[in-house]
């Protein structure tokens, strides 16, 4: 039996990782921030020394956008950067497999098309910049990774845009979202079987893109969420809601590479339906 160390283990992934290894029966070992601190380089050198897993699934980061670009800017480059940094070279030095979760942050979404797995990086935002750092740290300390990089995030566990639009529409009768900035949704059960799959099916390492498949803009993520609802939901532009950190306007990640591999992508939509049937 594979020897498995998870990161992040109460998070929004490691959650959805740590049921479905559940289904399978797998045998795990699971931390979140309280039990292992990753900033903590000797904390997680002990770790791993003792555990000596061979794949390791790093699902810890930190998420909050905004505040990394002022109050939270030390804490998201600690975490996302260093706090990987130590992860990596931990697994390298037992001879783990390491499967490292970025985002569509690392491009700067001026791009039209689709962005292909090679593309230039050039994050705009403290977060992609931390979180690029971060997959810059894992090529230096290893061989034997996975990056995926995927975007717009949704799942059971943690806070995300479907639970946004779900509580909003209990208490307005009209929403207006923005309709000017376009991904991919993403389920954390589609991402979590994803990155199961890769080291199951022993893929080529390096680098990966997955969401679920389509694109929309937030207005339509929105309409779909609430297509069942008392509720009017209306699309405005960026300017309409200003926020701290840039947000990429086009940050739609070719699912090609994924594709390749065999896994197969369920679109956004039959994703999204499943989900709200799960909760």
């Amino acid at each position: 039996m594979t020897k498995i160390l998870i990161t992040g283990a109460n998070g929004q992934l490691g959650s959805e990782l740590r049921n479905l290894l559940n289904e399978r029966g797998d045998v795990y070992d699971a931390f979140d921030s309280k039990d292992l601190d990753i900033t903590d380089k000797q904390a997680v050198d002990a770790k791993f020394d003792a555990l000596k897993p061979e794949v390791v699934y790093h699902c810890a980061a930190y998420t909050a956008v905004d505040n990394a670009e002022d109050e939270g800017k030390q804490a998201n480059w600690k975490v996302n950067e260093d706090g990987t940094r130590n992860v990596a070279e931990a697994a390298k030095r037992v001879g783990a497999k390491m499967v490292y979760i970025s985002t569509d942050y690392v491009f700067d979404g001026t791009n039209p098309d689709e962005y292909q797995v090679d593309d230039p990086t050039n994050p705009k935002n403290e977060y992609g910049k931390a979180k690029l750092a971060g997959e810059q740290a894992v090529k230096e300390a290893l061989d034997d990774y996975y990056i995926i990089r995927t975007s717009w995030v949704f799942g059971k566990c943690g806070k995300n845009f479907v639970y946004t639009m779900l509580r909003l529409a209990k208490d307005h009768d009209k929403l207006t979202v923005v309709n000017d900035q376009f991904g991919r949704p993403t389920w954390t059960r589609t991402l979590a079987e994803f990155m199961i799959y890769l080291v199951d099916n022993n893929q080529p390492f390096g680098t990966y893109q997955l969401s679920n498949a389509g694109s929309c803009s937030w207005y339509e993520f929105a309409s779909e969420i609430l297509k069942d609802k008392e509720v009017e939901v209306s699309p405005v532009p960026s300017e309409a809601y200003p926020q701290k950190a840039y947000r990429p306007r086009h940050s739609i990640m070719s699912l090609d590479k994924a594709e390749n591999t065999g896994f197969k992508i369920l679109s956004w939509q039959d994703a999204l339906e499943q989900f709200l049937k799960e909760i």
